[in-house]
């Protein structure tokens, strides 16, 4: 796993905004975003958060590496809420339009690194555990009897052969529109 993370930085009334998108959700630096609110946000001021609202990140800030209080998207939109002033409409409104949408731009671009999470569903099952990578879907050893037996329940009515699980799974995907 990675020692640091490099988050990208946005800038609202000459205040910086030091953001990552990790595990597929955005995460802001909670001093930061406590600068734009008004309030002071450490780990005191986050104890309103559930647990995974909030995590202490090694973030590369300023060519420096610092143990950095993030805040994930759901907390910053739980405090602004919870500290309401008028500015909080304005400032929901730029971190939802601006910062996750390039965040979150900025991911799908990347995504043929990165493995991402998937379901399939069909006529007889459905499994949730596909992994999709380098534009092909994996599927857990401990889903393929579900997969075989689908593919043999269709496959028996009409008197088709048996094909390989390769060719099931290619079948099962095309069913699924991927």
């Amino acid at each position: 796993m990675l020692d640091h993370f490099t988050p990208t930085l946005f800038t609202r009334h000459n205040r910086p905004l030091h953001a990552l998108w990790l595990e597929s959700q955005a995460w802001f630096c909670a001093r930061e975003l406590g600068r734009l609110t008004g309030r002071h946000y450490d780990q005191h001021g986050v104890r309103r958060l559930d647990p995974d609202q909030h995590r202490v990140v090694r973030l590369r800030r300023y060519e420096q590496y610092q143990d950095t209080l993030m805040i994930s998207e759901s907390g910053a939109y739980t405090l602004l809420a919870h500290h309401y002033v008028p500015e909080n409409r304005h400032l929901r409104r730029w971190l939802t339009h601006e910062v996750v949408a390039v965040l979150r731009a900025a991911d799908t671009e990347d995504t043929d690194a990165s493995p991402q999470l998937g379901r399939m569903c069909w006529a007889g099952g459905r499994i949730s555990t596909l992994l999709y990578w380098q534009n092909e879907a994996w599927v857990k050893m401990r889903d393929m009897p579900v997969v075989l037996a689908l593919e043999a329940a269709e496959a028996e009515p009409s008197g088709m052969r048996k094909d390989g699980w390769r060719e099931c799974a290619q079948r099962a995907l095309r069913m699924h529109g991927v």
